[in-house]
Parts: structure tokens; sequence; C-alpha cells
């Protein structure tokens, strides 16, 4: 009878990563891949023609593989409303100085602004070689009108700055929150300042993409996602305008359809699962903002939020990371489960940047839910990121195969309702 037994036993353990192999297939992933980063899609920036084709393209191929849509949809999209300002009268002077157009930028989703007392705003400055991702950052959190003066030294980073909030940009909450007028110029006293400013608002629709497997368990989920746009046509690099975001995030979206297909064909499975390609990571997060709040978080066992997976990681091949890896032990099961299938998770080696709560796993994280994002980016030397030289052929097709078969075999258990992640408490959600 041992004799019997013992081989079953071993089949058993190995069969997840072996179905894995079997079924997950670089030609499949590769079709996907190249599909979603194609030119046609033109980089797929939101509320663009090419963004909507890539939504029909991820909603057929949920229904290819026989997905259902989400409870109360009736589809797989996921429709949700957003403000569009398009920027209108700029009028800026400082001590009297009118500011050109080409050094200043508005931050604001107000249909009109002026301002001429002082007190009204607060003045600040960004120095050279001060960080201006994180002074914008600890000035958007303090939620205040704010005159922000930027040294010429930083030109470089204040025009790149003015390329992404200086156009069109998206709110969620139109005619609230502070407005930010930025101004190339060293620091001075500021004695006086008279700021005019108009946009055109007016009321859009993103839209994720949002597929369901029942399981034995309704009420208790286990989700897969990743964002699947991109930055669209951007200024160009040798007659290339189109930034076509091939791993980022086309990637992890191939990764989650192709999930989506490979747990499907398994059948009816213990925990429900749920597959979202979000709207708007690039812009804010408004995708996942959104989906947040249509489930209850205490029924979601776990998200796996996968970003940019397309190129191996500082690890090797066929390995990626996990952000916030010592939040819960969600990394640690699936480093468990997935021992035999060539791949290996790591902890986020990039904690500087602050990456747990810069993908979409952040919303979802900061209600409890064990919520983190895999990636195998080498972030601080990738010189293809946001650029229109994010393409397929940058990728490495034989590595992001390898990864998703890991993830198919690492989260088994947790499918299986044999495993549990540990909740992210309050101690740990900042």
């Amino acid at each position: 009878m041992n004799r019997i037994l013992l081989p079953f036993l071993a089949f058993c353990a190995v069969a997840p990563s072996l179905l894995a192999q079997d079924s997950i297939q670089r030609a499949s992933i590769e079709r996907l891949e190249r599909t979603l980063s194609a030119d046609s899609l033109e980089g797929r920036g939101s509320l663009t023609p090419g963004n909507d084709k890539a939504a029909r393209i991820i909603a057929s191929e949920f229904a290819s593989a026989g997905l259902k849509p989400i409870p109360g949809a009736d589809d797989f999209f996921q429709k949700l409303p957003v403000t569009v300002v398009a920027p209108g009268l700029r009028k800026i002077a400082v001590n009297g100085l009118p500011i050109g157009e080409g050094d200043v930028f508005v931050m604001s989703n107000r249909d009109s602004l002026s301002s001429n007392q002082l007190g009204e705003f607060t003045v600040a400055y960004i120095a050279p070689g001060m960080s201006m991702r994180q002074k914008i950052g600890a000035i958007n959190k303090q939620e205040k009108n704010t005159l922000l003066l930027i040294a010429r030294d930083q030109k470089k980073s204040f025009d790149r700055y003015k390329g992404f909030f200086g156009g069109r940009s998206i709110d969620n909450e139109p005619q609230t929150g502070p407005t930010v007028v930025a101004v190339l110029m060293d620091s001075v006293p500021v004695t006086s300042y008279d700021i005019k400013i108009t946009n055109r608002v007016e009321t859009r629709f993103l839209q994720n993409i949002a597929g369901m497997i029942p399981g034995k368990r309704a009420n208790e989920i286990v989700l897969f996602s990743a964002h699947y746009d991109h930055l669209g046509i951007i200024t160009p690099v040798d007659g290339d305008s189109i930034a076509n975001g091939a791993d980022d995030d086309a990637s992890g979206t191939t990764a989650v359809m192709t999930l989506a297909r490979y747990f499907a064909a398994k059948g009816t499975p213990e925990r429900t699962l749920m597959f979202v390609a979000f709207a708007a990571e690039e812009i804010g997060g408004f995708g996942s903002q959104y989906f947040s709040k249509q489930l209850k978080p205490e029924s979601i066992v776990a998200m796996c939020n996968i970003e940019m997976i397309g190129m191996p990681s500082k690890f090797g091949p066929n390995s990626a990371w996990m952000t916030g890896f010592d939040r819960s032990d969600f990394g640690k099961i699936v480093q468990e489960a997935s021992k035999g299938s060539g791949f290996s998770l790591y902890p986020d080696p990039y904690p500087d940047q602050n990456l747990f709560f810069r993908s979409d796993n952040a919303r979802l994280a900061k209600l409890g839910v064990p919520a983190h994002s895999v990636s195998s980016s080498q972030i601080d030397t990738d010189k293809y990121y946001h650029s229109v030289k994010d393409e397929i052929e940058t990728l490495d097709l034989d590595h992001m195969t390898s990864v998703i078969r890991g993830l198919a075999a690492g989260m088994a258990p947790i499918i299986s309702g044999e495993k549990t992640p540990t909740r992210i408490t309050d101690a740990v959600r900042k």
C-alpha cells in the first residue's frame, strides 16, 4: 500500500507547479503582451481611444476564459465618473513681475480662482538639490493653496512636472481641494502676487475591467490585479512618441488575463477569485480607489497586484519581489508554495522608494487587506521606465512566463483555503 500511496502524495505536492508549467505557455503570453503594447493602442493613455480599445480586449479575454461579471454588474466594465480639467487662463505675477507661460504650471481642479491678497496662498520653495517629488508630496498633504517657487537649477525636474501637470488633469472631486501654482524662479521674499487661473471642467468616465470565478466560499475573495493604462503619447524621441508601456503595465495585465484563464480551467475554486484591470493608475490610482469602495474589505482574503514583471529582477531570472513583505505573511506563504516551480520571491529591495504605497494595492492595504504588489523591475536602473523605449522587444518573455507560473503555484494554498494571510493592522498601514 505504501508503494502506491507515496508516489501519489509526491505527485500531489508538485501538481500545482506542474500544471502551471503545462498550461501557462510563453506563446499565449507573448500574444497578449504584444496586443496590449502595440502601437495601435497609442500607449493606452487614460480617456483615449487606445485605452478604450485595451479595455475591450481585456473584457474579451475574460469572457473567452469563462469569467463571470462581479456581483451587481451586468458585464465586465466597471464605470467610474471623473472630472477632467483642461487648463485655460494662466496669468501669474510675483512681486509685480509677470511670469512667462513656460515658467509656470498649476495643479487645480477648480473652474476659476483669483487671488492677490497675501496670506491666501502659502509660499514655499524648492531649493537646488531638493527632492521635488518629496516636497510636492508634502505640500499636497497640507491641503493649502500654495505658491511654490522652484529654483532655476531644478529646471529639468520642473519641465518634467510641467509636462505632467501642465496639461489636462483628472480628479474625482471637482471644485475641492487646494490649488498649487508652481513658478520657476529662485527664492525671493514674496511681497505681492497676482494669481488668475481658469479651467475647463467636464465629467467623463473611466472603466475598470473586472471578472470573477465564483468559489465555494462566496464571501472569501482572492484578488488578482494590474493596471492597464499607461502614459499614451509623449514627447517624441527619435521620431517615436508612443509610450507603449510593455512592462508598465501590459506585463502585469497579461499576467492577470493568463491567470484568469489558468484558474478558470481548473473548475470551481474553494475561494472566489476576482481579476481586475485597473484604470488610471498612472494619473492618481482612480480605478483602484473606486474599486476599493465597492466591496467589503473584510471579504478580501488577499490581493496580488502585479506591476512590471517583464524583465529579470536584481535577484536574477525567474524571480520577483513583493512590496510590504513584512506587513503580512502573504509573501512567506507564496515563497513556500512556489518551491519547485523554478520561481523565487524576495522582499522589496527598494524600501527607500516607498513602493508599497505607490501602486494599486495601497487603497486596499489601508483598509486592512493583505494587499501587496509583485514586481521584478529594477526600478532604480530601468532606462526604459516611462519612456518610448518600453516596448515588447525589451522584455524577457521567458522570465515573465516563469513569474506567472510561479504565482499560479504560490497562490494555490490561499485559493484552496489552506492558508490565510494575516491582515494589515493599523500599526503598519502608514
